[in-house]
């Protein structure tokens, strides 16, 4: 890289450093759930860095460049939200108090920003060595985007949670919560707490979703850049959207279809890449449109069941 790149490189990571500082430290300093309206203004302004650093990009790099990070902010994020329901389930599950989930959430988070950088790294390092690797990822995202699709529930079973079950063979776990506590220590010894259990869960749980939302940022771009800061974006507002979406859940039932085709749309745009370029900007415009129409679905439908 040259020395412009290694400037850009540190200062955005010292940027994401100070912001979880700032979170921790300040912000969120009482581990409380977010009112809706607190979270819908957090949500907000993590948006609005998003579109600031995007304009950026957009001055510094031109309008390609600034399009591929607005595509791949919107796609993450739109992907995102299906974690999210994933993450709602889990804490129901395991009857994670309200005011315990802000701190599994940062926790998470701050996880996922580790496991994402090194999923992105390996995933341009194969795609510029190994170019038929495209038709591979683009394969896969069809495939989940079709079982997203189809898939009508999402069935969660974190007791089968391979993780979870090797690491109860590790370390005695308490029977319940103990405050805000991933560990306490008792006669001599360090038991884990099934806050702790979550966390690996929430962990996991995001491991499996970049399989998925990598590769789709692949097939937006290909610079590691653009890549990483749209994905860093998109998981710093994760935990006020999660409280938000926690409100208003039953409005986007139908999410899930939009999603769906989505990955199919760029597992496709992927495995004809070699072929048949489609520009940035029809490619955002589409993922953009996809995400609306099934937002608007939802909100319709589920309106009118509501009437009857």
């Amino acid at each position: 890289m040259t020395q412009t790149e290694w400037i850009a490189w540190g200062l955005f990571n010292a940027f994401v450093i100070l912001m979880l500082w700032v979170d921790l430290k300040w912000l969120h300093k009482e581990n409380r759930p977010m009112r809706l309206s607190e979270a819908l203004g957090w949500t907000a302004f993590w948006v609005g860095l998003a579109m600031a650093f995007c304009a950026g990009v957009w001055k510094v790099q031109g309008a390609n460049h600034g399009m591929q990070f607005l595509a791949g902010y919107v796609l993450e994020e739109s992907l995102s939200v299906d974690n999210l329901f994933v993450f709602l389930l889990v804490f129901s599950y395991f009857k994670v108090p309200a005011h315990a989930q802000h701190k599994v959430l940062f926790w998470g988070i701050l996880g996922a920003l580790v496991l994402r950088a090194i999923f992105i790294f390996a995933g341009v390092a194969l795609i510029h060595r190994f170019e038929w690797i495209t038709y591979l990822f683009g394969a896969f995202l069809i495939y989940t985007g079709a079982k997203l699709f189809l898939d009508d529930e999402k069935d969660v079973h974190p007791d089968h949670n391979p993780v979870v079950k090797f690491f109860r063979r590790l370390m005695p776990v308490t029977s319940g919560y103990e405050g805000e506590s991933f560990f306490v220590k008792r006669d001599a010894r360090v038991w884990a707490t099934p806050l702790f259990i979550v966390l690996i869960v929430i962990e996991t749980t995001d491991i499996i979703f970049a399989i998925d939302s990598i590769p789709a940022v692949l097939s937006i771009s290909s610079d590691p850049f653009i890549i990483y800061t749209s994905n860093i974006f998109a998981i710093l507002g994760l935990r006020s959207l999660f409280f938000a979406l926690n409100s208003v859940m039953q409005l986007f039932h139908y999410l899930h279809y939009g999603l769906g085709a989505i990955l199919i749309f760029v597992g496709v745009k992927m495995g004809i890449s070699h072929y048949v370029h489609i520009p940035i900007g029809v490619s955002l415009s589409i993922i953009g449109s996809i995400l609306m129409f099934s937002v608007i679905i939802s909100i319709i439908i589920g309106k009118q069941k509501h009437e009857i």
